[in-house]
Parts: structure tokens; C-alpha cells; sequence
């Protein structure tokens, strides 16, 4: 697969606690011609990350974070109007209402459905 026109230098925030899937993750965001802002493995990371500001231009987050949930970075990307992607191995029934309209990924997801749904919350 080629690197997304969109997603050529985008500066992707990864917040993902699990060492093998941020190594996957990184790895097909390079792939997809991005630049990785992190990874981060704990919330407070990424927290402190978004609200130095800037240099972000999607993030990608997984729900459940070393036993926190990431609604918070949502909350602060939103805020910035940084667009972001949950990543989660829960259904839509799993989150709370606020968030289920939000892009999401399912675990375990392939380069292609990666590429399609960061690009859409890009360019939406």
C-alpha cells in the first residue's frame, strides 16, 4: 500500500499502553508516511503533550490506558480542535454516549482500515 496523500507528514499523536501494539502502530503510521508525536503509555503523558500545544495534527487513542480511560485526551484534543481516533477492542456499547459518534478503530485492525479512518478524521 502507498502512503495516503492526506496523511503525508501528519504529525500523529499514539497513546497506547500495550508495547507490541505501539510498535504496529508506529510502524504502519511510518508505512502511511506520518510522523509519531510519542507514543505515550500513560495518559498523563499525552495530556501533558496536548496542552504544551501545537505540533499535532490527529491523534490516535487507545480507550482503556494502563486501567484509565483516554476520555480526557479526547476532551483536551476536542477542545484544541484536533481531530482524534479512539482505538478499542469494545464494541459502540462499550462507550459512553458522548463518544460513540467519535471515528473509531476496532483492535485488532489491518494498515488499509488504519489509513481509511485516520484520513477521514483528517480531512472531515
Amino acid at each position: 500500500m502507498t502512503a495516503g496523500k492526506d496523511l503525508n507528514g501528519a504529525r500523529v499523536l499514539v497513546l497506547e499502553d500495550e508495547a507490541l501494539v505501539s510498535m504496529m502502530i508506529e510502524d504502519m503510521l511510518e508505512e502511511l508516511g506520518c510522523t509519531v508525536v510519542g507514543p505515550y503509555a500513560r495518559l498523563d503523558e499525552a495530556l501533558e503533550r496536548i496542552s504544551s500545544g501545537g505540533g499535532i495534527d490527529l491523534a490516535l487513542l487507545d480507550v482503556n490506558v494502563a486501567g484509565a480511560r483516554s476520555y480526557p485526551a479526547a476532551e483536551a484534543l476536542t477542545k484544541t480542535q484536533t481531530p482524534f481516533v479512539f482505538s478499542t477492542g469494545y464494541d459502540e456499547g462499550g462507550m459512553p454516549e458522548e463518544w460513540r459518534a467519535s471515528p473509531q478503530l476496532r483492535k485488532p485492525f489491518m494498515l488499509g482500515e488504519l489509513e481509511r479512518v485516520l484520513t477521514a478524521a483528517l480531512t472531515g
